[in-house]
């Protein structure tokens, strides 16, 4: 009938109108919203408290459910190596991650708004949900840092739209949560270099030091025990002398991935200087620790190191263990013990761990 309103056909009978309908209901109520001074300044407040990057992203969203009515909400930022990054989300917003990495990379990528009726014929996504979609850039710094996507899980009749004023009061009142964002990743990326060894990736030793100073001290206060691995790769400087400190480098690079690999999602691994490495383990007894150096051990001995190159050079580790309150009663003390049963392996001809007793 002529005149008659038009129904979403993909909406079951009795469902809530779609995004695009919602939206254009709201925007009265959106615009003075957002015009509000004490909305820009709990924002902002909001936003600045935390030092965490995600935890920023998540303040915006608490904010970003009084504005849009979708199912889904997502922080997406651009941090390159991984490129599209998930920081917060808020809905069911599970099944739907790929749609939104693809929408966020468009974002950041055209520095625009983002507004579409359903994800799955939209062209520039490529393949996507049946999902209406409204996304906004994350500016600051004179860049697109990431996007803010709203995502209903049901596609529009229209495709859905906020008014030029609208947007434009909208983009200045995210550019303080994506200053916040873009700032708490920059102090995160100077902390991780300042705590990592350029070569391999891991933790260096002055970070090392740190950790077990902490630890050693939560163990004292909590009675729990703290162990310590200290690892020495036994016929590294066969690999230097034979065929050149390049190759060294990369066996100790693939030797560093090979540790990442073996440990456990409390371990701490460090570069402790050359090609010997430390590995903390909280809450680990002197009996626990045994076995999972046996575990690094075992795995670095399996390697075939230096393959990319057309060489298979298997190497070995001595591998001291010490426990806290066993053998030592500081971080000091307990490197001095793991670093001594590391040598008496070595003594005995390599390739072992051993427990530091008194």
């Amino acid at each position: 009938m002529p005149g008659a309103p038009r129904t979403n056909p993909a909406a079951p009978r009795g469902a809530q109108a779609d995004l695009a309908v919602r939206l254009r209901q709201g925007a009265d109520v959106l615009h003075d919203r957002l015009n509000r001074r004490d909305t820009l300044v709990e924002l902002i407040r909001s936003v600045n408290a935390p030092v965490d990057p995600r935890k920023v992203a998540d303040a915006l969203l608490v904010h970003t459910q009084e504005w849009f009515p979708a199912g889904c909400l997502a922080v997406v930022v651009d941090d390159p190596p991984e490129r599209t990054v998930l920081m917060a989300e808020r809905g069911a917003c599970e099944q739907f991650r790929e749609g939104i990495r693809r929408v966020a990379r468009w974002v950041t990528d055209h520095n625009e708004e983002f507004m579409s009726a359903s994800l799955q014929t939209d062209r520039r996504v490529g393949e996507g949900p049946a999902a209406a979609v409204v996304a906004f850039p994350l500016r600051c710094r004179a860049r697109t840092i990431g996007a803010l996507i709203a995502l209903d899980p049901v596609p529009s009749l229209d495709v859905p739209k906020l008014s030029a004023p609208l947007l434009a009061t909208l983009r200045v009142m995210l550019e303080a949560p994506a200053l916040a964002i873009d700032t708490t990743l920059q102090l995160q990326r100077v902390h991780a270099l300042s705590v990592t060894d350029d070569l391999t990736g891991l933790y260096n030793s002055r970070y090392l030091n740190q950790v077990l100073r902490r630890e050693s001290k939560r163990a004292s206060r909590s009675g729990r025990p703290l162990s310590l691995l200290f690892i020495d790769l036994d016929g590294f400087k066969y690999v230097n002398d034979n065929h050149g400190h390049l190759s060294g480098s990369r066996a100790l690079v693939e030797a560093a991935s090979v540790m990442r690999g073996c440990a456990r999602e409390t371990d701490i691994v460090a570069r402790f200087g050359g090609d010997e490495f430390a590995v903390v383990l909280p809450d680990t007894g002197s009996e626990g620790a045994v076995a999972v150096g046996e575990r690094y051990r075992e795995r670095i001995s399996a390697h075939p190191f230096l393959g990319t190159e057309g060489l298979d050079i298997h190497l070995t580790a001595s591998v001291g263990v010490a426990t806290l309150p066993d053998v030592a009663g500081s971080a000091e003390e307990l490197i001095k013990a793991a670093d001594t049963a590391m040598y008496r392996v070595k003594d005995r001809g390599k390739n072992g761990v051993l427990l530091a007793i008194i």
